[in-house]
């Protein structure tokens, strides 16, 4: 998954990456978003980042904050 190599050197607590890492698979399917698309899955994964840099905590949030903009 495109996400890991993005936030590996940022500093997320192990509950933070778990639903990072889970909004961005949630997202990935409901866009239709192939693993073998590396432009399209690095643009999901720096929106969930963003998000959570934010402080969007939560992978429910995440994922329909992160749907509603990439709609």
């Amino acid at each position: 998954m495109a996400i890991y190599c993005l936030f590996r050197n940022k500093p997320f607590e192990p509950e933070a990456i778990s639903a990072l890492t889970g909004a961005y698979a949630d997202v990935c399917r409901a866009l239709g978003v192939a693993d073998g698309d590396r432009r399209r899955t690095d643009v999901v994964a720096k929106k969930v980042i963003e998000f959570a840099q934010r402080g969007v905590s939560d992978r429910v949030n995440l994922r329909e904050r992160v749907l509603r903009e990439l709609s």
